[in-house]
């Protein structure tokens, strides 16, 4: 259990740690010298029957509240101080607020300097104690009268706070591991060691996390878990990680970064949440109002963007999205504190629901009954409520690092659901029965629409159906989808055409023959230069009229792709240019190649390589600024698979996307 303080500037919350457990947490000279806590100071208790605890001892003073929520994120139980003297005063309220805001329900309240006023101003505090408390989840603590000086009090006190270790449940270890950094240092001999608490999930010696937002990779070295040398660091567990790897040094791992399972390293700027506007708030929030976002130890700037039409009054409960100034690493339930830019005032907090919220359609109906869901806490209940709303389709990898659900929980959650799923390279994707039966009786009805009104015709193109079905899915499910259909034979897959599996464009015996007579001219060493429609026509001494006809079938059955007027290329033929392509673009600066040299690979000519080019740049298989083309990686399936070595070669491609420079026109 982690224990944290809060209260007012010296109403002797460090002296009250330094009597319960014997150590002094202002360590820094700064701090002996003014009298007052800067940073974030730590010590132990052992505690017969339970786990060591660990104080998180935080400052009390006004300008340094941005330090006390660093702090205040990783506690289980809040020791709240207020000084008989001077009684509540207004950081006593802060702090109350913001133990309140991020949920935090347990604790006791100590009454310092017991010793310095009588019984009955003991007991006109502890009145105003409980009228501060009413209302929050700490209304009914206990609340004692305590002299850091004299000892007394000290003794029952400690025994409540063990009492209530004894007790507590603490945080499961199930999920992935996070720790948020809140020091970072170096030890000689050591190397680089940060502190924090475990948030969820748990560590061991010799695993590989990931330093999040930055990306570093590191291993840990050692641990020690609540001032003791460990082999693990559980959920709830103080931790001092010793790390190592390229880069890792105390600056390049700074308070408010996260230590991760390497799995969860996503960071986001964008963010939809829950939000509470304290009833101090002087007025309503607006739209776009700035604020300074604390989560877990770190802080940010950003933008409270409404998802309501009405301004967020004081004392509200509302949806916002939080726009911030740089990326934060992060999890779905997460609690998150806002202050005013000034740093005079908590204007209020709530929880993350959504780590990837939109930047346009943020007010519809349809992303409120997505926001209504994933509001829910428990995973199975939310991926229930995410496939009963549009757009009836989930992805379960992403979900599942977004609330930071361990691979195993995942699996498990989703055998559990009966879901259908559709494994992409990266991730699966998630329907509900109900919604892939009306997807599947949705593709075939028009399926077999089409081939009524189109009988000559091999199929429907795939980019046509997908944008035609009712359920719409993104390219790479779409495909998915269509692959889980033609497993059982329901449908079948023709490069780019979609058919009924029973359906069939057919040639006659004599278009059989000449066919067989043409193929050949097609391919061979001339494939990627094939003679012209008149000029087979005359090689066969075949008039013109039936060749076409021929070759124009050969279309849509899919044997041949007319790539200029009355020039057909082998449809396999077409695949290879298209791995060409792959190849030319994988060697060539950010992907951007010349016509030339896309003709020099295939020794066709130049007319033929633009006529070839413009065919693709048609079919939006290659995008095209000015003289330059670079290829359109989710048009590639359209001619025809390609060979997992070129696959490869496209996934280099998809690595230097982001990096890609616009070629003007």
């Amino acid at each position: 259990m982690i224990v944290g303080t809060a209260g007012h500037i010296d109403h002797g919350k460090t002296s009250l740690i330094r009597a319960l457990t014997g150590v002094d947490t202002d360590r820094l000279k700064e701090e002996k010298d003014r009298g007052i806590s800067i940073d974030l100071g730590f010590a132990y208790m052992p505690v017969e029957g339970a786990e060591t605890l660990g104080f998180v001892d935080v400052p009390g003073h006004e300008k340094f509240i941005h330090t006390m929520l660093a702090g205040a994120g990783g506690i289980d139980f809040v020791l709240l101080v207020v000084a008989a003297d001077d009684g509540v005063m207004p950081q006593t309220r802060e702090h109350l607020a913001i133990v309140d805001l991020l949920g935090i329900e347990h604790g006791i309240v100590a009454i310092t300097k017991a010793d310095l006023v009588s019984e009955d101003r003991l007991q006109e505090v502890e009145r105003q104690m409980r009228d501060e408390l009413a209302g929050t989840a700490l209304a009914d603590v206990s609340m004692i009268p305590v002299s850091a000086v004299s000892g007394s009090g000290v003794a029952l006190l400690r025994d409540e706070i063990a009492g209530a270790a004894r007790t507590f449940t603490r945080r499961q270890a199930t999920g992935r591991f996070r720790l948020a950094v809140d020091r970072s240092f170096t030890i000689q001999g050591v190397g680089t060691v940060v502190t924090g608490t475990v948030l969820s999930g748990q560590v061991s010696v010799e695993d590989h996390v990931t330093i999040s937002p930055s990306g570093l990779d590191a291993r840990v070295r050692s641990i020690h878990a609540q001032n003791r040398p460990s082999e693990t660091g559980r959920a709830g567990d103080r931790c001092a990680l010793n790390l190592a790897g390229p880069g890792i040094t105390k600056t390049a791992v700074n308070r408010g970064d996260v230590v991760c399972d390497q799995d969860l390293h996503a960071p986001t700027s964008r963010i939809d949440a829950t939000l509470r506007v304290l009833g101090s708030e002087p007025k309503p929030i607006g739209h776009w109002f700035p604020v300074r976002l604390h989560h877990a130890s770190v802080e940010v700037g950003a933008r409270i963007v409404l998802l309501a039409d009405e301004p967020a009054a004081p004392g509200a409960r509302t949806r916002v999205q939080l726009v911030l100034e740089r990326p934060i690493a992060a999890a779905a339930g997460d609690r998150y504190v806002v202050r005013d830019t000034s740093a005079r005032r908590t204007i209020g907090g709530g929880r993350f629901l959504d780590l990837r919220a939109p930047a346009r359609k943020r007010r519809t109906a349809e992303r409120m009954a997505q926001l209504d869901a994933l509001s829910l806490t428990e995973p199975k209940e939310a991926i229930e409520a995410l496939l009963a709303a549009p757009p009836f389709y989930l992805d379960l990898n992403a979900f599942a690092r977004d609330r930071a659900i361990a691979a195993t929980e995942a699996v498990a959650l989703t055998q559990s659901l009966g879901v259908v799923q559709l494994p992409l390279e990266a991730t699966t994707l998630a329907m509900s029965e109900t919604s892939w039966d009306k997807f599947r009786n949705d593709i075939l009805a028009r399926l077999k629409g089409f081939h009524t009104d189109n009988p000559d015709l091999l199929g429907m193109g795939v980019e046509r159906l997908r944008t035609q079905t009712e359920l719409r899915l993104p390219v790479p499910a779409f495909r998915a989808a269509l692959q889980a259909l033609a497993r059982p034979g329901e449908i079948a897959l023709d490069g780019a055409w979609v058919r009924l599996a029973d359906h069939r464009v057919t040639m006659t015996l004599a278009d059989e023959r000449l066919w067989h007579d043409i193929k050949p001219l097609l391919d061979g060493a001339e494939r990627f230069r094939p003679p012209r429609v008149r000029d087979i026509a005359g090689l066969l001494a075949v008039p013109e009229a039936q060749v076409r006809r021929l070759m124009k079938l050969g279309s849509r059955m899919g044997k041949v792709h007319e790539v200029a007027h009355d020039h057909f290329f082998l449809r396999e033929v077409v695949a290879e240019m298209v791995a060409v392509i792959v190849e030319i673009s994988t060697a060539a600066d950010k992907g951007w190649f010349t016509a030339m040299q896309f003709r020099d690979r295939l020794e066709n000519g130049r007319k033929v390589a633009i006529q070839i080019l413009d065919f693709f740049d048609r079919h939006s298989v290659t995008l095209r600024r000015g003289d330059m083309r670079r290829l359109n990686r989710n048009r590639l399936d359209l001619f025809g698979n390609l060979p997992n070595g070129v696959r490869d070669k496209v996934g280099v491609l998809e690595r230097d996307e982001e990096s890609c420079e616009r070629i003007p026109l």
